[in-house]
């Protein structure tokens, strides 16, 4: 009876030593578990529509840029259209009032040119008629000339005093007009803002129907959830799809605050798959948070403080492709005097 014990007591003692052994060893190298993640993104539309088209499905892998869903585009490609007739329109009223403004620009100096000779002109006769009758009355004053004559000589002044107020109401007139050239200058500046106005509602316009094709981030993705089927009204902010990217996953694993110090960004680690013992995969790590997770309600003792933990999340380098999101693993820290 003796002889059996022995060796039950002896498996006992060696089980419990490669335990002792073994967690002595984790403790050295300071091994935490956690889960394989990925940062889903959630494409979502942003403006209110029909789903049309949406070529992908859950577990398809998404081009970068890819058109993941497209809206219908029957009301913004009449808004558009409408758009553009207003332009049109707005286009030929600005070239019938620059024809307006050319000629005006052309044809009023050269008739206040004109206006201004025949003034010149009037000017000149009735500086003659004046002179002529001032001659009229002496010779009428020694009896050379008649009184008819005299008569005839006031007529023709007051002839050429007459053409000469009329030429100069026809210069002034004229010159006056100067202001109906910059009128039509005005009014070619009013059309030209309006074109802009307009122009600016076009844009603002195709950058909505934009909106209305659906693009993947410029990274290749999978898709992982479809919410949106053709037909279905999607509004803005409804989620069409999820994908996640499959180079980018991390490991979020829970960290003792008495590990904490040897846990930094940018400290190199190793990863072990539990589908894949003995695979060590380099990782290194992206972040800590900076508040504790599972905090008592009330820290009264170092057992509380030391009870806490600190969320961090372990960037893959290699082999994220061939990781699935959920799977579980060890992180592992070599020891400080190894190199990390």
């Amino acid at each position: 009876m003796a002889r059996k014990i022995v060796p039950v007591l002896l498996l006992l003692l060696a089980a419990s030593g490669f335990a002792w052994w073994r967690s002595r060893e984790e403790a050295r190298r300071h091994v935490y578990t956690g889960f394989v993640e990925g940062e889903e993104r959630m494409l979502r539309g942003e403006v209110a529509a029909r789903a049309v088209e949406i070529p992908f499905a859950e577990g398809d892998r998404v081009p970068a840029g890819a058109v993941v869903a497209k809206l219908d585009t029957a009301g913004i490609d009449a808004q558009v259209a409408s758009r553009r007739r207003e332009l049109g329109v707005i286009d030929a009223d600005i070239e019938a009032q620059k024809e307006r403004v050319r000629v005006a620009e052309s044809t009023w100096p050269r008739d206040v040119r004109a206006r201004q000779a025949d003034v010149d002109q009037a000017l000149a006769a009735a500086r003659n008629a004046e002179q002529s009758l001032v001659r009229e009355g002496e010779l009428a004053r020694t009896g050379a000339s008649t009184a008819q004559q005299l008569d005839d000589a006031r007529s023709r002044r007051d002839q050429a005093n007459a053409a000469l107020a009329r030429a100069r109401d026809m210069l002034a007139r004229s010159q006056a007009e100067g202001g109906n050239v910059d009128l039509a200058r005005r009014q070619l500046e009013t059309l030209q803002r309006r074109r802009e106005l307009a122009q600016s509602q076009v844009d603002e316009l195709l950058v909505q129907r934009a909106k209305h094709e659906v693009r993947a981030p410029d990274v290749e993705t999978v898709v992982q959830t479809r919410f949106v089927w053709p037909g279905e009204l999607v509004q803005p902010g409804t989620p069409i799809l999820s994908v996640l990217d499959p180079r980018d996953k991390y490991v979020q694993v829970y960290v003792p605050v008495e590990d904490l110090q040897l846990l930094r960004v940018g400290r190199r680690v190793k990863i072990e798959l539990d589908s894949a013992p003995g695979v060590f995969r380099p990782g290194e790590v992206s972040f800590v948070a900076d508040q504790a997770n599972f905090t008592p309600e009330k820290i009264e003792t170092r057992g509380d403080r030391l009870g806490q933990v600190y969320r961090a999340k372990v960037r893959i380098l290699e082999g994220a492709e061939q990781m699935q999101p959920g799977a579980e693993g060890n992180v592992t820290l070599a020891d400080e005097s190894a190199p990390p």
